[in-house]
């Protein structure tokens, strides 16, 4: 990834979508549901640049803004991450006021403070909200996520004051933060604890997943991902191999 101590995850994800934007960046099953979603490194962008001028035109976002993330392992969450930290938004991982939520239909009853909430449907096919999930969003005060986004332009061009230096994550235990330099090279560093090395394709599973594995190791190596929701370990031992991936957990 050349000089870690100069990177934001702007400049990584540039980086790795440079090599091949055609390839698959993360490929998205929820054996409860029977969805298989892929999306290339182009496409992600895509979903990047809408949600990133989301938080700048509807949500006011600036750089050094906190956004609180309430969305289980999803290819979405990984969309609203990496948009958050390419317009200098900070990710919360406590429980504090902040300026922007995201948080999964099924998580609405939380006590999220924040003026501009978006209710995110992980339903397939990104439809948007339906029915109950509907009328739950519109209870809670907040907006279709999916509806919203689909109204930005295709392209964003990061505001002033976004860089390395600027914060990716906040709310750690003991008041800890980690800008986004830091935030990479960590990814970086655990990529070599987990044995991932440039161009890998790997696998996980389960729903206590950290997105310092599922989405920046795959990120910091050029890699890709398949992320798996509900499933039985026969099904994610013959995945692994239909998707040509190393199951790491």
């Amino acid at each position: 990834m050349g000089d870690n101590r100069r990177m934001d995850i702007a400049t990584v994800f540039e980086r790795a979508a440079d090599i091949d934007a055609t390839r698959p960046f993360i490929t998205y099953y929820d054996d409860a549901t029977g969805e298989c979603t892929e999306l290339s490194y182009a496409t992600f962008a895509n979903w990047i640049a809408k949600t990133a001028n989301l938080l700048v035109d509807d949500a006011g976002c600036q750089p050094g803004d906190v956004a609180s993330v309430a969305m289980p392992p999803h290819w979405l969450t990984g969309v609203v991450m990496i948009a958050c930290w390419h317009a200098g938004v900070a990710v919360d991982h406590g429980e504090a006021a902040t300026d922007v939520a995201f948080v999964a239909v099924d998580r609405l009853d939380d006590d999220v403070d924040a003026p501009s909430r978006y209710a995110v449907s992980l339903a397939p096919l990104a439809m948007g909200l339906r029915g109950d999930e509907a009328t739950a969003a519109d209870a809670a005060g907040a907006d279709d996520f999916l509806t919203e986004v689909r109204a930005h332009g295709d392209h964003f061009t990061p505001p002033g004051g976004v860089g390395g230096d600027g914060l990716a994550l906040v709310g750690l235990p003991q008041g800890e933060t980690v800008t986004q330099r830091r935030l990479v090279q960590l990814a970086a560093d655990r990529a070599g604890e987990l044995g991932v090395g440039p161009a890998d394709r790997v696998m996980f599973s389960g729903e206590r997943l950290r997105p310092l594995d599922w989405l920046l190791v795959p990120l910091a190596v050029g890699g890709s991902v398949v992320i798996c929701r509900n499933s039985d370990t026969s099904d994610l031992v013959r995945r692994a191999a239909m998707e040509n991936a190393r199951h790491i957990g």
